[in-house]
């Protein structure tokens, strides 16, 4: 049985009229993305047409569901909204704060003991407010939610950025800042420009090595890290029919790397089979009664490209296993074409380490098709030359796994199973280095994100990120110039095999099983339960409003930085050990910007103070213009604020003191959480202008006390040499969001509302 099929059937009953409404205003055929979007108008049906790309619109999503890094600051700012209970259903799942060192069992008692502050504090909170609470162990956000509440049609967010997993079961997903969270849960209005929508025609079928991961990999070479900022990518197509469910969430799930809003699949019978097979028949028969709202209208297929901003081809049959890296996950390369790039461009072709699982390819089909090649090669007498580490996605996808012997299967080769935990991939890992961490190397993962230092901290770990199928044969061979299609293994006895190509099954045949899923309900009534924060606790903190904005222009403010280049949400605000500071504010702060290059010296966390003259840490120098009651300017380039959805990299900056963030061009989720948390997201008008800012400028910014969207607000640099620059920027503010930094967030304004 589904959990909240009241809400479920609900969604289902209005679906017709909303798509009826949503086709009458806009007067033509309607993609999916159009009728998941219109059915979910805060407003009920639709009375206008909103414009792609321009229209910010309120949407009333189904639910929320919260990791626990990002979830303890989501939900300290919830306790401020006055609200009793959460106003739709919501989950916390306790995946990020586990490190991966020894093995599965010892890394989770670890973190039990390590993190019983914080887990209790999400337990008790989750109690309180009603919200569904997945314990340390029952597995990574993403798969847990596709396995539970994922359901064609409907609409979420999630305060992580690879949330658009759920797209691979039909629903449009959203990862969002903590503080978007909160307005959904408080039962108000969630604002989102309305995107646009980029087509993925898939046709053909995969076959031999090439697997669901390759599409996305594909895809990121096509349109960049920033190809799909503000649009939606929709696939479509004879291909996509092909493909499972979870392949489905893999393509979608790794979507978040070309800054897309969200990706999605159309509702067709693997998705029907994945529902029955994770014990949710009700909602597959809900679904196949309302298929036809599921799916892109017949015009839209006949004819895409007039329905579509862009349309993008993919021949499956053709389709080549890709590996893409390191440093970008939008560098993709052909596995035929790797070993070439390796030699071309110097990187070490050792390699260390092979890491499969994470959120983005967890399930048991990729589990069963990897350990088919561990099988081959434990039969020919071959373990793996690089270390070789497995994550289960779920405790229901390890347990089945364990009890069909594929986890014996990838021991037999050397391989370490890991807690169901998001580890590696965000940098929880304890790594063993064989040699220096000044050492250039190199690992594959399965993974998502591979920016660098985001795996292990070490700038000089070239980090390539492919298909679990891919890492497994690339971690036998422990080369990177490997291609198994074409090349052959040594055997113990010297001789030379060549792997057969990876077979699995889509669903495990004897169905799922699992003793404890890791499931807490929260309390009937959670009135009298009492939610704790000691004072002087190192992990949590309460936090205090912001102030609001003090009704004039802003002068007299200094350069904090000038970041050079790629500046992501992990350059602003670090995981990894930091993690453990992500609900205590003031704490976490520390990190703040420490990873930015700093454009005057090429150098991370070392900038000058122009009260002293001095070069320092950034947060050490931020303090102190903050002590002084001096705000400052943070400036940067072109898509900055790419990566994760965490909202740190806006509270931090915020909480020290940063008046306004001024950079070339933003990503969509941190643009939107600068704004939630009162701070000024501005962009160059003329990106030449970047060129202009100098080290020991005085900045103003003029023209907020006539702030109004669309109207461009003017910059003043003052240089030390007495000289100044003058030029406009631009913001993407509308009246609701100016509201937001009028009264010093939006937070406030929720408060302000429930207490009037």
């Amino acid at each position: 049985m589904a959990f909240d099929v009241d809400m479920i059937q609900a969604v289902y009953g209005r679906i017709a009229d909303r798509v009826a409404a949503a086709r009458k205003v806009l007067g033509r055929p309607l993609t999916l993305t159009e009728k998941i979007l219109y059915a979910h108008l805060f407003d009920g049906a639709a009375k206008k047409a909103y414009t792609r790309g321009e229209s910010y619109v309120d949407f009333a999503p189904d639910r929320v569901a919260m990791q626990d890094a990002t979830a303890q600051m989501a939900l300290l700012q919830f306790m401020q909204a006055g609200r009793a209970k959460t106003a739709v259903p919501s989950t916390v799942h306790c995946d990020h704060l586990i490190q991966a060192k020894v093995g599965a069992r010892e890394d989770l008692l670890t973190a039990l003991d390590v993190n019983k502050e914080v887990y209790d504090f999400l337990s008790s909170v989750s109690d309180k407010y009603g919200i569904g609470f997945w314990k340390p162990g029952a597995g990574i956000i993403h798969q847990v939610v596709l396995e539970n509440y994922a359901f064609p049609g409907g609409m979420m967010i999630g305060t992580d950025s690879h949330t658009p997993n759920a797209g691979g079961l039909g629903m449009i997903a959203i990862g969002v800042g903590g503080a978007d969270a909160v307005d959904v849960m408080a039962g108000m209005a969630w604002e989102l420009k309305f995107p646009k929508v980029i087509g993925v025609h898939l046709t053909g079928k995969l076959s031999g090595w090439a697997s669901a991961k390759d599409i996305i990999l594909k895809v990121a070479g096509i349109l960049t890290v920033k190809g799909g900022t503000g649009a939606i990518v929709e696939y479509f197509g004879p291909g996509s029919e092909s493909l499972s469910c979870t392949g489905k969430g893999t393509v979608c799930n790794m979507g978040a790397e070309i800054g897309a809003t969200t990706s999605i699949f159309a509702y067709d019978d693997s998705m029907a089979r994945y529902l029955r097979a994770t014990d949710r028949a009700d909602v597959a028969e809900a679904a196949e009664a309302h298929r036809a709202h599921l799916r892109p209208d017949p015009e839209v297929y006949s004819n895409p490209s007039e329905y579509y901003d862009q349309l993008i081809e993919i021949d499956l049959c053709t389709l080549e296993p890709h590996v893409n890296g390191p440093f970008t996950p939008d560098l993709a390369w052909p596995i035929s074409k790797l070993g070439e790039a390796a030699k071309e461009h110097d990187w070490p072709t050792t390699i260390e380490v092979g890491l499969i699982g994470s959120c983005t390819n967890s399930s048991y089909e990729d589990m069963s098709r990897s350990a088919s090649l561990a099988r081959q090669a434990s039969e020919k007498g071959i373990k793996a030359k690089a270390e070789f580490t497995i994550t289960p996605g779920s405790e229901q996808v390890r347990y089945t796994v364990e009890r069909d012997g594929i986890l014996k299967d990838f021991e037999a080769i050397g391989g370490v199973v890991l807690a169901n935990a998001c580890g590696p991939c965000i940098g929880q890992w304890a790594r063993h280095r064989h040699g220096g961490d000044d050492e250039p190397n190199t690992i594959v993962t399965s993974f998502n994100r591979n920016f660098a230092k985001r795996n292990d901290g070490n700038p000089k770990t070239h980090a390539f990120v492919t298909s679990p199928e891919l890492v497994t044969a690339l971690a036998l061979a422990g080369d990177l110039r490997f291609n198994p299609l074409t090349d052959t293994l040594t055997t113990e006895d010297g001789k030379q095999v060549k792997l057969d190509p990876p077979s699995g099954e889509e669903l495990p045949a004897k169905g799922f099983a699992c003793e404890d899923p890791g499931y807490q309900a929260p309390a009937e009534d959670g009135s009298h339960v009492e939610v704790v924060v000691k004072p002087d606790s190192k992990r949590l903190q309460l936090l205090d409003p912001f102030p609001a904005w003090e009704g004039t222009d802003l002068a007299g403010l200094r350069l904090l930085l000038k970041a050079k280049g790629k500046c992501t949400t992990d350059h602003i605000s670090m995981a990894g050990p930091w993690l453990r500071y992500r609900g205590h504010l003031d704490n976490i702060s520390e990190n703040c910007f420490i990873g930015a290059i700093n454009a005057f010296n090429d150098e991370a966390n070392k900038v000058k103070n122009q009260l002293t003259g001095e070069y320092g840490p950034v947060p050490t120098t931020q303090r102190a213009y903050k002590e002084s009651g001096i705000g400052t300017v943070v400036v940067g380039d072109e898509n900055y604020g790419e990566g994760s959805s965490r909202e740190h990299a806006a509270m931090e900056p915020r909480h020290l003191g940063v008046r306004a963030i001024l950079v070339r061009s933003f990503a969509r989720i941190h643009e939107t959480n600068l704004k939630k948390q009162g701070m000024l997201a501005l962009t160059f008008a003329d990106k030449a202008d970047y060129d202009k800012v100098q080290e020991d400028d005085t900045i103003d910014i003029v023209g907020l006390t006539e702030f109004a969207p669309g109207k461009p607000l003017t910059i003043v640099l003052r240089h030390a040499d007495g000289t100044t620059d003058e030029f406009k920027v631009n913001h993407t503010y509308n009246e609701n969001q100016i509201e937001w930094f009028r009264a010093g967030s939006a937070l406030n304004l929720i408060r302000s509302g429930v207490n009037a």
